[in-house]
């Protein structure tokens, strides 16, 4: 799976801040109420517009980032 297929960034959409598509819903915002001590299973309970995959790309996003930033602070 591509995450791209799942997460978009519009300017128009919370300011440009990458989304789960056909939502509002951050990546952030599934990165905090993780953080935060929810799970998996309580956040597609409260938001039962999302997957287990749209959150799986979550991860992957985070991930692909977290590379491009590595990458580029070892420059």
């Amino acid at each position: 799976m591509n995450f791209e297929d799942y997460i978009s960034i519009s300017p128009d959409i919370r300011s440009g801040k990458p989304c789960i598509k056909g939502t509002r819903i951050t990546v952030y915002d599934i990165l905090e109420y993780l953080a935060g001590g929810m799970t998996v299973q309580e956040i597609l309970e409260d938001f039962p517009s999302l997957s287990h995959e749209d959150i799986q790309m979550v991860f992957a996003f985070a991930a692909a980032r977290e590379r491009r930033l590595s990458g580029s602070l070892a420059a």
